[in-house]
């Protein structure tokens, strides 16, 4: 036999769990309903809610934790890893243009000189290629919407108002520029 302890519950909680029981046709005690409950709250695996992904936002490109980065120079190459949300290369944090241009000693684009490897692939692709492929994916997801509302066309058959013709106060005054300047300002084709 098993020792029970009491426990709170809310009458309007206790209530509905009865009818529950009673609509479901249960023959079990509304304790052992609660028990039960109980358990299978304690036996299911915590479900913790999902982390963010970790990573590294170069400006419009994240690179997930554990992306390669790789710069040649001179036929030699460094490679610098993402770990967390930085870059680290020589055991220090920097930045992809810091990476570029202290490996070169010179200032360096770091889109066109940087290649990447993110988690998972076998080949290395260049930074700039990558970004304007996100671009380019962006813009056909933006250029083809998925339900279109359609445009409303302006009423054919309402004739459009007149246009106020009337001179405003400054076109009655006289011409305050010499001739030879208003010909300058005058746009030709």
């Amino acid at each position: 036999m098993f020792a029970t302890t009491s426990v709170q519950v809310c009458p309007t909680t206790l209530l509905a769990l009865m009818e529950r029981l009673r609509e479901t046709g249960a023959t079990i005690d509304p304790a052992e309903a609660v028990d039960a409950a109980i358990r299978l709250w304690l036996a299911a695996p915590s479900e913790a809610p999902p982390a963010a992904p970790r990573g590294y936002q170069w400006k419009t490109l994240f690179l997930p934790e554990g992306t390669w980065l790789r710069m040649a120079y001179r036929g030699d190459h460094e490679y610098a890893i993402v770990e967390g949300d930085q870059i680290m290369y020589k055991g220090r944090a920097i930045s992809p243009n810091q990476f570029a241009s202290g490996y070169a000693d010179s200032v360096r684009n770091a889109w066109q000189d940087i290649s990447i490897r993110m988690p998972g692939e076998k080949n290395w692709k260049m930074a700039d290629a990558r970004r304007r492929e996100l671009a380019r994916a962006a813009a056909t997801s933006a250029a083809t919407p998925a339900a279109a509302a359609p445009v409303a066309e302006p009423n054919p058959s309402m004739p459009q108002p007149p246009r106020n013709t009337v001179p405003g106060p400054s076109w009655t005054e006289p011409e305050r520029r010499k001739y030879r300047f208003r010909l300058e300002d005058v746009a030709f084709d």
